[in-house]
């Protein structure tokens, strides 16, 4: 299927498959889940509100169940892993924060770097038994326009020593996009089966946009009214990059303007994000901090 006008209405069958989709309860996550249950697959929603993932759960058509998932603890991401006990065809790396005010997890990280990243790739990691006993594992990591403004600060990962919101978020996004990178080249070297994507939305309209506490919260509901396209579109590069015949290592956005709107398409990244030295260096860093080991 050619990207160029692909929608979700261009969804291959899915049946047989298990999904599950992080931060499944509302925006992006809610409408990947909802379109992967349409054709077909198990979906899990992995939600830290177990009572609004049922909500969402109650306006699907398909076979969904809701499990409990904190990525801002990672005793919550061991505990969901080991009681998993199917194979995982896909997974999808959705859930966020973005632009909080300075907070930490149950472990001490900083809120975005700890939830954005070290969850997802604690998670990833505790999982990919289940992974690999699919017969084809795909694992999709949402990053962000944001990721452009990121850098990765080896020496203050937590931003302890200079908290600035954006500057953490587009970090974190930053981390997201680049431990993809690495993910896809480290299953490649050790001949793995599992495909690892990258996407993300574009500016869609979801409701991380009211979540920082700030006067920034109206700001942007201004810029979901007037720019943004929506959820719906904006998951459309998740499922693609999901379901469809891509490279790993793939990133995918929309095609439009600057990548903020548009049917879903590989799009390129900053040099930043292709940095294999920081990468190796971030992974390793976050094995240390998550006591996680990828047995590729």
């Amino acid at each position: 299927m050619s990207s160029s006008h692909w929608t979700a209405s261009d969804l291959t069958d899915q049946s047989g498959k298990v999904a599950v989709v992080t931060g499944a309860n509302s925006g992006l996550g809610k409408v990947t889940a909802t379109e992967l249950a349409r054709v077909g697959a198990h979906v899990v929603l992995a939600c830290r509100n177990v009572e609004a993932g049922k909500a969402a759960a109650a306006d699907m058509n398909g076979d969904v169940e809701v499990r409990s998932l904190d990525l801002a603890d990672l005793d919550s991401v061991q505990a969901f892993a080991e009681a998993f006990d199917a194979p995982i065809d896909l997974l999808i790396n959705n859930a966020g924060v973005m632009a909080t005010p300075q907070r930490s997890t149950a472990q001490g990280f900083e809120l975005q770097f700890g939830t954005n990243h070290l969850g997802h790739f604690a998670l990833v990691g505790r999982l990919l038994d289940r992974l690999k006993a699919a017969s084809e594992p795909r694992v999709v990591v949402l990053s962000s326009n944001a990721h452009k403004t990121g850098r990765i600060n080896l020496d203050d990962l937590q931003s302890e020593q200079k908290y600035g919101r954006w500057a953490a978020y587009g970090q974190s996004k930053l981390a997201n996009l680049m431990y993809a990178y690495e993910f896809a080249r480290r299953a490649s070297a050790a001949g793995s089966p599992i495909v690892v994507t990258a996407a993300h939305p574009g500016y869609a309209a979801t409701s991380l946009q009211n979540k920082t506490e700030s006067w920034q919260d109206q700001l942007m509901q201004v810029g979901n009214a007037i720019l943004a396209q929506s959820a719906e579109a904006g998951a459309w590069p998740t499922l693609y990059a999901a379901t469809e015949d891509v490279p790993s290592g793939t990133y995918v956005g929309p095609s439009g303007f600057a990548q903020l709107r548009g049917y879903p398409a590989a799009v390129d990244s900053t040099k930043a994000s292709k940095d294999e030295a920081v990468a190796a260096r971030l992974w390793d860093i976050s094995e240390e901090l998550t006591r996680v080991t990828y047995s590729l």
